[in-house]
């Protein structure tokens, strides 16, 4: 089967003018006549949900932590790209839309990308009528700073917690619209199963995680904005509870899930101190605009790192990347510590690093302006690692962070599953093969304030004077046995070990095989390992207390059974590209110098993934990538 993604018609730059002008609209006062549900309350769930409700929609939204302010979005630190050329430096929307392109190793739809670079521009304007405290330079002009994959200063800024700063501005717009009655919030509850009725999605039942009830939720849409599924890999940057379930759950329920071996591994986190880690730490991309990465030249040196003279240490991006250098795209620069590590010329106690090192910066610019710009990074890399960053070097390595791939969704961001819309990284569909710094904000933003609401108009208008579904259905009461009886076989195994403990071999399983370097005897391997321990976790996990209470050890028993089946759909979905592209590295398809090597001719296409259940094969959907704007070739940024 192809797919549709309904790209609409016309030149590049006029495709989004062109869609808004062609779809359907639904009237101020008939807004109110709509129930929408979102889940999730990021930067994309939180603004979608704001946004709808003050357009006058009926709006549910739901998270499972105490506050729409825990979303892991406060976790991004670097900034948030858009097109404003504040820097006179060349950029322009085209040439954010190129670079993007080309960061995923053109493995995007060039509309969907270009609509990306048209709203950031509004996104800023946005941000700032909010109150968002971007920093500015001495006149009082918002300021700029670079991110990997570009030649130009883009990336807007408040310090090293953006995420944090924009996250606020969502949700204080998000808690305008409880007050005002627009949107009713729903904390601590997670979304266990989507219900879909005669082929569309009219609610979602939930289980409450204070007292155990599980509910029924129905609506006319359903909007999904729950993050990425990088802690199938158990140690990522993400935040602990960050999961797939909704998704996934929509991906059971007839939702294809696209590109899932399209994962990111980011070059700069505090490398792994031991078995006891059950997450890892990023250090921002941002600071590899000061700091400039090395490892000694010589792999037996033990010397400090002070003491090692420039002549005896390899800046090797600045040696093999000389355009870029040290801001090339996450995956190369991944790439490349891991040959350096691999290579025996690792730093550290167990020699699993490199140096980022800011001492130039510092003699050049002086100390208080990088501690004014990364102040509360080397804060928090001194707590962590009990090394002063601005004495000595940091030490890094890469980690999972983000994942390209997601649900399927057409250019109105709505799934295969009519009246199912998803959005952020939930999705998969900006970025291609790997994202570039600073984009996953712009995205969840762009989404949220700016795409979605114009979009789901055009799906609502046809179901104008159409009751919202009823909860007292049969597909709502088959979708709620479902839960109820996942629930009792979990609770009733009684095995013997602990939920985290399979999601550790898991995460060993994922990270040794389909982690940075994949090949096709490893992925073979991984899969048959993976539904091993998956059986092995149905007959032996054992999850204690009830179903009607607080019950974390029950909650993270339902996240880690879906990482399961997630797993094996990443393992299958990498080793049927038979391709390097990105963050996906096939060590057969490489050229002479060890960079990704792409078959355009034959897998120039989205895989979109339909389920079949657990141990079953998916069935591969295509949809054809095409390419007008730009000119495919082998990236380089040397």
């Amino acid at each position: 089967m192809t797919l549709d993604a309904r790209i609409p018609a016309g030149p590049l730059a006029e495709k989004w003018s062109n869609a808004k002008f062609e779809m359907k609209l639904v009237a101020p006062q008939n807004r109110r006549k709509f129930d929408i549900i979102v889940v999730g309350t990021g930067l994309a769930g939180g603004a979608a949900a704001a946004t709808l409700g003050e357009m006058g929609y009926n709006v549910k939204v739901f998270c499972y932590q105490d506050s729409p302010r825990r979303a892991h979005s406060i976790a991004a630190q670097g900034g948030i790209n858009a097109a404003k050329n504040y820097q006179n430096d060349g950029d322009s929307v085209h040439r954010l839309f190129y670079d993007t392109i080309k960061g995923g190793d053109y493995r995007a739809r060039e509309a969907n990308v270009h609509r990306l670079a048209e709203i950031s521009l509004q996104i800023i304007d946005q941000c700032v009528s909010q109150g968002v405290p971007f920093a500015r330079e001495y006149g009082g002009l918002l300021d700029n700073r670079s991110f990997g994959g570009a030649q130009v200063s883009r990336t807007f800024y408040a310090r090293g917690q953006t995420g944090q700063q924009l996250l606020l501005g969502a949700y204080q717009a998000l808690e305008r619209q409880i007050d005002a009655g627009t949107v009713q919030m729903y904390t601590r509850h997670e979304m266990l199963e989507l219900v879909v009725e005669d082929g569309r999605a009219v609610g979602i039942i939930t289980r409450d995680l204070v007292s155990g009830a599980i509910e029924r939720h129905a609506a006319h849409a359903v909007v999904l904005g729950t993050g990425g599924y990088g802690n199938v890999f158990y140690l990522s940057t993400n935040a602990k509870g960050s999961n797939a379930t909704a998704i996934w759950r929509a991906h059971r329920k007839g939702a294809y899930f696209a590109n899932p071996c399209y994962t990111q591994i980011h070059p700069t986190c505090i490398p792994v101190s031991g078995e006891y880690q059950s997450k890892l730490t990023l250090m921002s991309e941002s600071l590899r605009n000061d700091g400039r990465i090395w490892v000694p030249k010589d792999k037996d040196d033990r010397r400090a790192p002070n003491q090692i003279p420039a002549e005896e240490r390899d800046y090797y991006l600045e040696r093999i990347y000389p355009s870029f250098a040290n801001l090339v795209p996450r995956d190369v620069a991944s790439r490349a510590a891991k040959r350096m590590v691999d290579d025996g010329f690792g730093v550290g106690p167990l020699k699993n690093g490199v140096y980022l090192d800011f001492k130039t910066a510092i003699e050049r610019l002086g100390r208080n302006v990088i501690e004014e710009r990364y102040g509360n990074l080397f804060d928090m890399y001194e707590n962590i690692s009990g090394e002063n960053p601005y004495e000595v070097p940091m030490r890094i390595y890469p980690a999972v962070h983000y994942t390209m791939g997601g649900l399927w969704v057409d250019y109105s961001l709505m799934s295969n599953l009519p009246g199912l819309f998803v959005i952020g990284e939930a999705n998969f569909s900006d970025h291609g093969a790997n994202r570039l710094g600073a984009s996953a904000l712009m995205q969840g933003l762009a989404d949220g304030y700016f795409i979605l609401p114009t979009t789901i108009a055009g799906e609502l208008a046809n179901h104008l004077g159409t009751p919202a579904p009823s909860p007292d259905s049969a597909a709502f009461q088959e979708a709620e046995d479902a839960v109820r009886a996942r629930t009792e076989k979990l609770l009733s195994i009684k095995g013997s070990r602990t939920v985290d403990s399979f999601h550790k071999e898991l995460g060993k399983i994922l990270w040794e095989y389909v982690g940075m370097a994949r090949n096709a005897a490893g992925l073979k391997h991984a899969r048959e390992e993976v539904i091993k321990l998956r059986e092995e976790f149905w007959r032996d996990v054992k999850v204690l207390g009830d179903g009607e209470s607080f019950n974390q050890s029950l909650e993270r028993a339902g996240r880690v059974a879906d990482f399961f089946e997630l797993a094996e759909l990443l393992c299958q979905d990498a080793l049927a590209r038979e391709e390097s592209c990105g963050g996906h590295f096939r060590e057969e398809h490489q050229t002479a110098e060890g960079e990704a090597k792409r078959d355009d001719d034959n897998f120039a296409y989205v895989s979109a993934w339909e389920f079949n259940g657990p141990g079953k094969d998916a069935t591969l959907h295509k949809e054809d990538l095409v390419f007008e704007n730009v000119h495919l070739a082998q990236r380089s940024y040397k």
